[in-house]
């Protein structure tokens, strides 16, 4: 059981597990969600809003997508009532950062991270967690530290530092070498080298490759004028957030990026227009029923859809987007065009070295995420890697929260400790203000069974394939997608006829 209790005008999550009472922090230390309206399950409480959990007893970080842990309080139970008491030092503290070790001088040993993005940074932390006094180097082609990058399609006008996800002082303290504007053009396996774009070469003893993906363009005529734009940093956001204002936007792709803008740009350009490749948005992802409830949110709003379209043109008149023209022949009027079609890994540096990839240049990891080299690791959206919970299916995922867990894991192996990746993708999209939940692997469902209805804008919809659910989205239903997460870690299966019965007790719900 858990509760939230106050201490001196503090919220703090009261649990009782296998008869030990524990006081945490209870606000998840991700976006400050409340704990209290989350899922415990046995010591671990997850995060109702994104899926982070945390230990009941340590306040320990247990699943991204926070990077901190919660303070943790004292319990003391005297004539059958219990007492919690809050140091005036951890009032004030919403986060924990775990103890972190430093560099020692004499030990030679590098660990090169290629790539500023979650993965990256999450091995960086990990490998100090754990004591590992060798020198640490991040090496990013970006201008900035590495940042939430969850956030460019929900809040587009973003001041760089307010999506910073540590501050240089942390790097710095810990003994983190962050090498910006610095991109990797090859690597010598046999060498034990990488040579950057400045023509640097750097040794190293284990690698991780995170390079990412990039957003893929239209292959057509008029890609090269102004104001078309495809969101990958926050400048490109800033950039699209102030050209849209007052102007025809036109849109394409219908991916959650493609819908995120779009709902984002609801009161600010004077028109959009989504062109989608096929019948209805994330069709394959979220199915039908979710892709057709977002069109008609989005439509209500006056956002204009041409599905079952490609752009075979884009016309311009001095130098800047003046149109769209689409295969059937249809001309569409745009001051900015915005490209969010799909994504290309970054990963031509690999070429001619042993490392290996698959047909589509993504690299092949294990559940360890080593890749056929011995020590060099890979993870985040460049990886191909088993996912437990699907039988080891080799699956390519590009969330936040699942790069973050690759990071730890490639860390944990890098020291030897063998750890499988056993985390459950979680992910989540905001559309008019509202968050649509997932947890899960989705692909090849079968059926939905349904809770609630899109009508009302409240619902959960969990995916079947062979009779046992898989995945799970929601809005306005929470915390029922945290809790079929848990399911999922757990490997209890949640059958067909669990999810079609009308006991919903299992899902926690607040």
């Amino acid at each position: 059981m858990m509760k939230e209790v106050e201490v001196g005008h503090h919220s703090v999550l009261l649990t009782r597990c296998e008869g030990k009472y524990s006081a945490i922090g209870n606000q998840c230390t991700h976006y400050g969600a409340p704990l209290s309206k989350g899922v415990i399950t046995g010591h671990t409480v997850r995060c109702p809003w994104h899926g982070a959990c945390f230990n009941a007893h340590t306040g320990d970080l247990e699943e991204f997508p926070g990077i901190d842990c919660l303070p943790c309080h004292e319990v003391k139970i005297l004539n059958s009532k219990v007492y919690v008491s809050v140091k005036k030092k951890t009032l004030r503290q919403e986060k924990r950062v775990k103890n972190m070790g430093v560099a020692t001088p004499g030990d030679t040993r590098t660990v090169l991270l290629l790539g500023g993005g979650a993965a990256s940074l999450i091995c960086a932390e990990i490998l100090r967690q754990e004591n590992y006094s060798g020198r640490i180097i991040m090496a990013s082609k970006d201008e900035l530290l590495p940042y939430d990058k969850t956030r460019l399609s929900k809040v587009m006008n973003v001041e760089s530092d307010t999506i910073v996800l540590r501050r240089m002082e942390f790097f710095q303290r810990y003994d983190i070498e962050v090498w910006l504007r610095k991109e990797a053009q090859s690597v010598d396996t046999d060498k034990k080298t990488v040579t950057f774009d400045d023509g640097s070469v750097q040794r190293y003893d284990q690698l991780l490759i995170s390079t990412g993906c990039r957003a893929k363009g239209l292959d057509v005529p008029g890609m090269k004028l102004d104001n078309v734009k495809m969101l990958e940093t926050p400048e490109d956001a800033r950039q699209i957030h102030a050209l849209s204002l007052g102007s025809k936007v036109v849109l394409v792709g219908t991916s959650f990026v493609g819908m995120e803008i779009a709902s984002y740009l609801i009161d600010k350009a004077s028109s959009i227009t989504v062109i989608g490749s096929s019948e209805l948005p994330y069709q394959n992802t979220l199915g039908r029923e979710i892709g057709r409830a977002t069109m008609l949110m989005l439509s209500e709003k006056n956002v204009k859809f041409y599905m079952n379209a490609n752009v075979t043109e884009v016309r311009g008149l001095g130098g800047k987007v003046k149109e769209i023209v689409l295969k059937s022949g249809d001309v569409i009027p745009a001051d900015v065009l915005i490209v969010g079609i799909g994504i290309k890994p970054n990963s031509e540096f690999l070429k001619g070295s042993k490392i290996q990839m698959d047909s589509k240049n993504f690299v092949t990891v294990d559940k360890y995420m080593r890749t056929n080299v011995p020590d060099v690791f890979c993870g985040g959206d460049l990886a191909t890697f088993p996912l437990m919970m699907a039988q080891n299916k080799l699956v390519n995922i590009g969330h936040w929260q699942m790069a973050q867990a690759h990071g730890r894991i490639a860390a944990l192996n890098m020291l030897n400790r063998q750890t499988e990746l056993s985390s459950v993708p979680f992910y989540w999209t905001v559309l008019l203000g509202k968050t649509i939940r997932y947890a899960g692997y989705g692909e090849g469902y079968t059926e939905i069974v349904m809770k609630g209805n899109f009508e009302d804008k409240k619902f959960l919809a969990l995916y079947i394939k062979e009779d046992r659910v898989i995945a799970a989205a929601s809005l306005n239903f929470d915390p029922a997608v945290s809790a079929v997460a848990e399911r999922l870690v757990s490997g209890k299966v949640i059958t067909k006829e669990e999810a079609a019965s009308d006991d919903l007790s299992w899902l926690q719900l607040s």
